[in-house]
């Protein structure tokens, strides 16, 4: 009885994980599009030109909708996964190891394999976690 609630309690679980990875990189998105004057001093702080916004802005909203979507969530994922390391990389090179940037970014990332993993049978018998 206990592993039917688990098998039927992951899929929401995950679910729910992905939804709060989902809204945050959505709102990360909309920031970067919108593009204010805040984000404009990170910008150049990260000596990204200005220019750059709307497309990484577009990228990160691309990646987000591809895991987003059931039938393209391990894509997303990956892409996602990309997108944050190299934003990790970014403030590492910048000499900020351990900054909140790069533990936002990690715990992104492992939130968002975490929920995918959880809402994913079938990620789930391609990597179980036990032998």
């Amino acid at each position: 009885m206990d592993v039917n609630l688990s098998q039927k309690s992951s899929p929401w679980a995950g679910r729910i994980v992905s939804a709060a990875v989902v809204f945050a990189l959505l709102a990360d998105a909309a920031s970067i599009l919108m593009f204010p004057s805040s984000m404009q001093a990170k910008f150049a702080a990260t000596g990204f030109p200005d220019s750059l916004a709307p497309a990484l802005g577009a990228i990160l909203l691309v990646c987000t909708l591809l895991y987003a979507l059931p039938r393209t969530a391990v894509i997303g994922a990956i892409a996602v996964t990309g997108f944050l390391g190299g934003a990790i990389c970014t403030h590492f090179r910048l000499g900020e190891i351990g900054s909140p940037p790069q533990i936002v970014c990690l715990v992104l990332g492992v939130l968002l394999w975490g929920g995918l993993y959880l809402r994913n049978a079938h990620l789930r018998r391609v990597l179980p976690l036990t032998a």
